[in-house]
């Protein structure tokens, strides 16, 4: 019950638990969770660490990932997230919410939230999932600039740069980018939209210790690598951003089209999270326990 008992809460900062993360051999996984529930089920299942993505929160609201949402939305599912499952969680902040101040107001609410780290990329607004065309870069000083700035602010966060510049800049221009960015105070390196192997290793092989992240959302530019694979070719963490919320949508979409047609959910049953299975998850049994543990009030006597 990380979240209403004190003695439950980590001792350390978020970011220095993912640092701590970081540290350790292998490549860190971390799958995406869109909310408190799928952070739980990621936290169950094994993973020692979490991944918010931009594009997954907005579609849950409804909403493309074009930078609408606000920061202050953001950290509504940061809060959620964090304090649910306890993990550390690595951040989506899009371009920066704006220029340096806006990008150093978006660290210090995130981390303040809960993050334990987040990356922020190099592309103009209206920004672009990283797997589309036709995507706006920022100047590479302009950049390297927001970074200096989310340095500054930051205490415990772990900062990733992410550049988008390899679909029109080439390796070339990426690398350049993300060595500028690693100079301006970035902790590690997110090349986006990579899309063969050898990429992935040249860009490695052109960044030697630098800290890299590798995504493999679905239905994108990237092949389908696993975990093993990608540390194979040099990289220390991966991330599935949107795939719960794939799967989760999918489900629902089935459930609606059932009642729709059957005017019933039994159809469903089977597929769906008991009430028990529910109940254990979000610890309603620990949580009825601790409330019967809290002493009552004592009205003090008149006499």
């Amino acid at each position: 019950m990380p979240y209403l008992s004190a003695s439950d809460l980590p001792t350390k900062p978020a970011g220095e638990r993912f640092r701590e993360l970081m540290n350790r051999p292998g490549i860190v996984q971390l799958p995406g969770a869109h909310n408190g529930m799928a952070a739980i089920q990621a936290r169950n299942a094994g993973f020692e660490g979490l991944y918010l993505s931009g594009a997954a929160m907005t579609a849950s609201m409804g909403l493309p990932d074009l930078g609408i949402i606000t920061v202050d939305e953001v950290a509504f599912f940061i809060r959620q997230i964090a304090r649910s499952s306890g993990l550390p969680l690595v951040v989506d902040g899009d371009t920066g919410y704006g220029e340096a101040l806006n990008v150093m107001h978006m660290v210090r609410t995130f981390e303040d939230a809960g993050a334990a780290a987040v990356h922020i990329e190099d592309q103009l607004l209206p920004k672009k999932c990283g797997h589309l065309n036709d995507k706006k870069l920022a100047g590479a000083e302009d950049m390297a600039a927001k970074v200096a700035a989310a340095a500054k602010a930051r205490r415990h966060l772990y900062l990733i740069a992410r550049t988008d510049a390899a679909a029109s800049e080439g390796m070339d221009g990426a690398v350049a980018r993300a060595k500028m960015y690693m100079e301006a105070g970035a902790d590690a390196i997110f090349p986006e939209a990579l899309n063969t192997a050898e990429m992935f290793r040249e860009f490695a092989r052109r960044m030697p210790g630098v800290p890299l992240l590798a995504n493999m959302t679905e239905f994108g530019r990237t092949p389908f690598f696993t975990a093993q694979e990608f540390e194979e070719m040099g990289y220390k963490m991966v991330i599935w951003p949107v795939s719960s919320l794939r799967v989760a949508n999918k489900a629902q979409e089935k459930l609606y089209a059932t009642i729709k047609r059957d005017g019933a959910t039994k159809a469903m049953i089977d597929e769906m999270q008991t009430r028990a299975e529910l109940y254990d998850a979000i610890g309603l049994n620990q949580y009825e326990e601790l409330d019967r543990t809290i002493i009552k009030s004592i009205v003090p006597s008149m006499d």
